[in-house]
């Protein structure tokens, strides 16, 4: 695998206000991102996993730039992608593309298979008429779709033919690296299975990079190379998959961990359960944000924000607790 950074994210911020009153004043903010940084090597697999409301969606939202961020800074291949405007930015959307957690939501009703497949090669002005076609029938094999239901609506098709479709509408424009927003949580598990298997093929096939995010950590173990854990708009632990599951060090990734349902009596009792509810993000607590519900807070937690700092290699964890007083 190559060390080349496609992706580097660079303390990204991003701030939903908050209004009201008559005139709708600035009451406040939803704080759904604060000061994220990372780095993905091509070819690789990072997930980004938490809880519900941990502010992973609009993390990659930011990045793609659906949503604009309130600052910080993202870099695609080398390139502020932030600064990038007009004829520029439609050039270096090309390279990115995303996957959405809903694939009826994502798909436009109205339009067939065929047109959905075609709509990015018609706006980017990909080949020939005769190319476009081809191309719409090379993607439905590539996803494993036949062909001959390009005439079809996506209310045709079953929720995992939908996220086929979906993911061959990310390959039209053969970009260098897909963002998957939980892209099998609201199939069957029976379904989740194969799209995994599918996403992972393609990876291989077309040396493609993933930000992958989900909630399930067995998803995010079987897929991830890499793995940034999220709590209230931070990453509190950051490790490649083998050290984050064998030697999780921080508080809340432990929690994570044991929440994972076991099969057999005596496992039980080594788990450790969450107490509490995640704070607000419209306040969020001084200090480290997880102290609230931590069992190992200290005074120095509530006062000092910890940093994300190295504790072995190709790991990093953002936790007053270090050395022998670590989990």
């Amino acid at each position: 695998m190559e060390n080349k950074t496609i992706l580097e994210v660079k303390n990204l911020t991003k701030f939903y206000p908050i209004r009201a009153g008559l005139f709708l004043k600035h009451a406040g903010d939803v704080q759904a991102l604060s000061d994220v940084s990372f780095r993905l090597r091509k070819g690789a697999t990072l997930g980004i996993v938490g809880e519900s409301g941990c502010g992973k969606s609009t993390l990659a939202k930011c990045i793609i730039r659906l949503f604009e961020a309130t600052s910080g800074a993202v870099y695609l291949n080398g390139e502020n992608y932030f600064k990038s405007k007009g004829e520029d930015l439609r050039k270096a959307r090309k390279n990115i593309q995303m996957i959405f957690q809903d694939p009826f939501a994502s798909l436009d009703p109205r339009m067939t298979v065929s047109r959905i497949l075609r709509e990015p090669l018609v706006v980017h002005q990909v080949g020939s008429s005769q190319e476009k076609d081809q191309k719409v029938r090379d993607l439905m094999k590539v996803v494993g779709l036949d062909p001959r239901y390009l005439d079809r609506y996506p209310h045709e098709f079953s929720g995992g033919q939908r996220q086929r479709i979906s993911v061959a509408r990310c390959l039209a424009l053969n970009p260098k690296m897909i963002i998957a927003d939980e892209p099998v949580s609201a199939l069957d598990v029976s379904i989740q299975a194969q799209i995994l298997n599918l996403l992972k093929e393609l990876q291989k096939e077309f040396d493609l990079t993933y930000l992958f995010i989900s909630h399930a950590l067995s998803v995010i173990e079987y897929m991830c190379d890499e793995i940034a854990v999220m709590y209230l708009g931070n990453i509190v632990e950051m490790a490649s998959r083998d050290a984050l599951f064998n030697h999780p060090s921080h508080p809340y990734t432990q929690a994570l961990i044991d929440a994972i349902p076991v099969v057999g009596e005596g496992k039980k009792d080594k788990r450790k359960i969450l107490q509490g509810d995640v704070a607000s993000p419209i306040n969020p607590p001084a200090g480290c944000k997880f102290h609230t519900r931590c069992a190992y807070v200290m005074e120095k937690c509530k006062k000092e924000v910890p940093p994300l700092e190295p504790i072995a290699e190709d790991h990093q964890v953002s936790c007053w607790l270090t050395g022998s007083t670590r989990l």
